[in-house]
C-alpha cells in the first residue's frame, strides 16, 4: 500500500514529494489543534457537499428541474473535498507538499466558488448560499494553515 501512496505522493507532490517536516513540529499541541479544527472543517465541507447533491435529487424527484451547472457542481465540491482529504491526510503525516496543496487550494476554491456563485442564473439559491457557506468554511481552513504556527512547522525546505 506504501508503494502505491508512494506513486500517488510523487504525482501530486512532485519533486517535493519525499520531503517531510521534523515530527517534533507535528507533535505540538498547537499542530494537534490546529489539525484537529481542519479535520472538523472538511468533514463539514463534505457533509455540506452530500447534503446538495441530497437536496438536488429530492427536488429532482419533486419534479423540479436541476441545471447542469448544479449537478456538476455537486460533482467537483465532492470530488475537491477528497482531494482535500487526501492532501490533508499526507501533511499530518508531515508530508510538506500535502500542506502545500492543502494550503494552495483552501486559496483559491473560496475565489473561484463566490466569483461562480456571482453569476446571474447560474445557479439556484439554495445553491449559492451552499457556496457561500463552503467558501467561509474553506477560508476558515485556510486561515488554520496560514497561521505562525503551521507555517514555522511546515517551513519551505532549502533546496
Amino acid at each position: 500500500m506504501e508503494n502505491l501512496l508512494a506513486k500517488i505522493d510523487r504525482l501530486a507532490g512532485g519533486r517535493k514529494a519525499g520531503i517531510v517536516v521534523p515530527s517534533d513540529g507535528l507533535a505540538h499541541p498547537k499542530t494537534k489543534r490546529a489539525f484537529a479544527w481542519i479535520t472538523w472543517l472538511l468533514v463539514f465541507e463534505l457533509v455540506l457537499g452530500f447534503g446538495a447533491v441530497v437536496y438536488a435529487v429530492l427536488i429532482a424527484r419533486a419534479g423540479e428541474p436541476v441545471p447542469f451547472a448544479v449537478w456538476m457542481r455537486t460533482i467537483v465540491v465532492l470530488g475537491m473535498t477528497v482531494t482535500l482529504f487526501y492532501f490533508f491526510w499526507r501533511a499530518t503525516k508531515g508530508f510538506y507538499w500535502g500542506y502545500q496543496r492543502l494550503r494552495l487550494f483552501t486559496q483559491i476554491f473560496p475565489v473561484i466558488t463566490l466569483v461562480m456563485a456571482a453569476i446571474p442564473g447560474l445557479y439556484p439559491v439554495w445553491m449559492i448560499t451552499e457556496q457561500i457557506v463552503f467558501s467561509l468554511v474553506m477560508i476558515g481552513v485556510g486561515d488554520f494553515l496560514t497561521g505562525d504556527h503551521l507555517r514555522e512547522v511546515f517551513r519551505k525546505p532549502e533546496d
